[in-house]
């Protein structure tokens, strides 16, 4: 069955389909919801509370863009309103931004384990952690990043900013551990 006609039955509450999809789709969506959750059991809640919206809002699609692009979209949405409900966001005066930008090169990062560089970026305050996958692992713009989660751009500069220090502090103590260890 093409993805079209998956789709169409599923529009149709189509049980059958909604299964296949969630098979199709599940582990995509679920690397998603791991990146916005602050655990492995959280990322499960979310993910089962994605596609539950998925399914209810799937007449929604109007087949313009990519079918996987809608359904990350939907996601990503679904696993912030669980955090716009909390307030783990400090609002910045945007006047408070300093703007320069850490970076962290490829350089820096070349000999650092894959799993370590994940485990740095999911052990980020939540609101570093978000701000920092909404902007560099799935390309939002500040201007998106502050709509989706009710904060100004300034707030979402800062939290990027403040990630950044965060995830290059780490990246330097693991360095200097490993030369440590290598002396």
């Amino acid at each position: 069955m093409s993805l079209e006609q998956l789709i169409q039955k599923c529009k149709l509450n189509d049980t059958k389909a909604q299964s296949e999809l969630y098979k199709l789709f599940s582990s995509k969506l679920f690397t998603v919801c791991l990146k916005y959750s602050r655990s492995y059991a959280e990322a499960q809640d979310n993910l089962q509370d994605a596609f539950l919206l998925i399914f209810e809002k799937i007449n929604q699609y109007n087949h313009q863009g990519s079918f996987e692009g809608w359904l990350k979209r939907v996601t990503i949405n679904n696993t912030l309103q669980r955090y716009r409900k909390t307030s783990v966001f400090k609002i910045v005066d945007e006047e408070q931004i300093e703007d320069k930008t850490i970076d962290i090169n490829d350089d820096e990062t070349e000999d650092i384990p894959l799993q370590f560089l994940l485990e740095c970026i999911q052990n980020l305050p939540d609101r570093y952690r978000m701000v920092f996958n909404l902007y560099v692992m799935d390309g939002f713009s500040h201007k998106e990043i502050s709509d989706l989660l009710h904060i100004t751009t300034g707030t979402s500069k800062s939290n990027l900013n403040r990630a950044r220090v965060l995830l290059k502090d780490r990246v330097n103590q693991y360095k200097t551990r490993q030369n440590s260890h290598n002396s």
